[in-house]
């Protein structure tokens, strides 16, 4: 595919995902799943067109866990979403008992690219303290974002769910410049928020979820629109044009 028709794809992709979500529709409406190699039983492909088609807009796609995992299915993953219209998020798995500038390289380097069209920004995987005492975890985290920012040039996404920031991260407030993706299956109106963040980017609200296109369960995600414009915060290839 030459340079050109693929940002014809790109374009004309972007191009449904605009018209999804007029003006006046609420930013909680852009939903997304996030998958992993969970999500292909049995080595199955996922249909992107058919996820697309269901009204989801975006999803957040694992790449690497460590310094030695990388999901089998992230290249015909993250190709095959962008061909059908659905924007990428890609999120490292972290092991904090390991280098996190090690983990930040490993990870950045694999993505295929974390700021061209239909990329939302890096995303790190916070859920396990590999043994660190809060304040190593914080130091750790610190290094790792700094490292993924200075790599790719955009400001990673903080992703965790109330309990472990609390505890872990003794409910520090060293990490509110970042966007926050929470994890919260209560089903309340609104999520609980931790560590002095002022409003949630995005909303994990179940991980029982089931949509057209995907043979397992996923994970659901609602964007808040905390950072403003989804086409513009999602690289859409012609988004603030007009």
């Amino acid at each position: 595919m030459t340079g050109r028709t693929l940002k014809k794809v790109l374009t004309v992709a972007a191009a449904g995902i605009l018209m999804a979500t007029p003006a006046g529709v609420a930013a909680a409406d852009i939903e997304g799943p996030d998958v992993a190699s969970w999500q292909h039983p049995g080595g199955g492909s996922i249909n992107w067109f058919g996820v697309r088609a269901a009204g989801y807009s975006f999803a957040m796609l694992k790449a690497t866990e460590g310094l030695n995992y990388v999901n089998p299915y992230f290249v015909q993953d993250s190709l095959a979403m962008r061909v059908a219209g659905v924007a990428r998020g890609t999120y490292h798995f972290a092991r904090p008992n390991l280098l996190p500038e090690a983990q930040a390289a490993f990870y950045s380097t694999l993505v295929l690219g974390q700021n061209g069209p239909m990329d939302l920004p890096p995303v790190l995987d916070l859920e396990d303290s590999g043994g660190l005492p809060p304040a190593a975890l914080i130091d750790w985290t610190h290094r790792y974002l700094n490292t993924v920012r200075a790599l790719t040039g955009r400001m990673p996404i903080i992703y965790t769910y109330p309990r472990f920031w609390q505890t872990a991260m003794a409910d520090s407030n060293e990490f509110t410049a970042y966007p926050l993706w929470i994890a919260d299956y209560r089903g309340n109106d609104n999520p609980e928020v931790p560590g002095g963040w002022p409003h949630w980017t995005f909303w994990q609200t179940t991980d029982a979820g089931r949509i057209p296109g995907i043979g397992a369960g996923v994970d659901l995600n609602v964007y808040s629109g905390a950072q403003g414009d989804f086409a513009r915060y999602a690289n859409l290839p012609f988004a603030g044009s007009g």
